[in-house]
C-alpha cells in the first residue's frame, strides 16, 4: 500500500472510527461511562506524550541539520502558543468529562443550540488539524505514522464521549447527535488529503510540521487531560491513572520498536 493508502486508512482510524467508537458508550448507563471515561484518558495522556516524545520529536530533530534544531524547538513553543490561542478562543475546546465548561446549570433554548454548534465546528477544525498531522507523520516515516494516528485514536475516543454529552444536554437526540459528530469527523480525511498534497510540495517544511504535531499532543496532555484526573485525589485513583499512563507510554514505545 502506497502512502497515501496509509493516510487514507489511518485518518479514517484516527477521526471516522473513534468517533463511532465513543458513540458506543452512548449505550452504556451514566454510572458506568462516568467511571470508565477517567481510565481512557489516563491511557490517552501517556499515548500522546509517548507519541510527542519517543516519536514526533525526534524524527523532527533528526531530519534537520545542527543549526536547525532550534528552529525545530521554536516550533514547538510556536505550536504550545498556537493552540493556546485556539482554545481561548473557544475554538479547539476539549470536554472529556460528562460535566465541564459546555454544561451549564440552567441554559437557555438558544444558548444549548449554540453550545452544540460550537462544539461541531470546534470539533471540525480540531479534526482537520488531527488529519494535517497524520499525514506529515506518514509523509515523513510508515513506522511513526502508525503511532501518531493511534494515539489520536487513544485521545480521540473519551473527547468524543465528552462530545456526545454536551450535544445531548443541548437538545440533540441520541442518532441526531451521533450522526453530525461522525460527519463532522470526516474532516479528518480532508486535513489529511490537504496536508499530503501540500507537504509533498514542500518537504523541507516537514520536521516543523512533526514539532507542531508535538506540542499539540503536548498541550492536549498536560493542559486538557492531566488537569481532570487531578479531581480524583484518592491514592487508589492515583495509582490507576499513572499505571495506565505508563502503560500508554509503554504501548507506543512497544510499537514504535515493533514496527522497526
Amino acid at each position: 500500500m502506497g502512502t497515501l493508502g496509509w493516510i487514507i486508512a489511518f485518518s479514517v482510524l484516527g477521526g471516522v472510527l473513534s468517533a463511532a467508537a465513543g458513540g458506543v458508550f452512548l449505550l452504556f448507563g451514566d454510572e458506568r461511562r462516568t467511571s470508565l471515561l477517567p481510565h481512557l484518558i489516563s491511557l490517552a495522556t501517556g499515548s500522546l506524550l509517548g507519541a510527542a516524545f519517543l516519536g514526533l520529536l525526534p524524527e523532527a530533530l533528526e531530519s534537520v541539520a545542527r543549526d536547525g534544531v532550534q528552529w525545530v524547538t521554536l516550533s514547538v513553543l510556536a505550536g504550545l502558543v498556537f493552540f493556546f490561542l485556539l482554545e481561548k478562543m473557544v475554538i479547539w475546546r476539549h470536554c472529556h468529562e460528562e460535566h465541564c465548561e459546555g454544561h451549564t446549570d440552567n441554559p437557555g433554548a438558544d444558548t444549548r443550540v449554540a453550545v452544540g454548534t460550537l462544539i461541531l465546528v470546534g470539533d471540525a477544525i480540531h479534526n482537520f488539524i488531527d488529519g494535517v498531522l497524520i499525514a506529515a507523520a506518514f509523509l515523513s516515516d510508515v513506522r511513526l505514522g502508525v503511532v501518531t494516528s493511534l494515539a489520536i485514536a487513544a485521545h480521540e475516543i473519551p473527547q468524543e464521549v465528552g462530545d456526545l454529552a454536551i450535544l445531548l444536554h443541548s437538545g440533540y437526540s441520541r442518532r441526531r447527535a451521533f450522526t453530525y459528530n461522525v460527519a463532522v469527523s470526516f474532516t479528518t480525511v480532508a486535513g489529511a488529503l490537504c496536508a499530503f498534497v501540500g507537504l509533498s510540495q514542500l518537504e523541507a517544511a516537514l520536521p516543523y510540521v512533526l514539532a507542531v504535531a508535538a506540542s499539540s499532543f503536548i498541550y492536549i496532555a498536560v493542559a486538557d487531560l492531566i488537569p481532570g484526573l487531578h479531581a480524583r485525589t484518592e491514592l487508589r485513583d492515583s495509582v490507576h491513572q499513572v499505571s495506565l499512563m505508563v502503560l500508554g507510554i509503554g504501548l507506543v514505545y512497544g510499537l514504535d520498536h515493533a514496527l522497526h
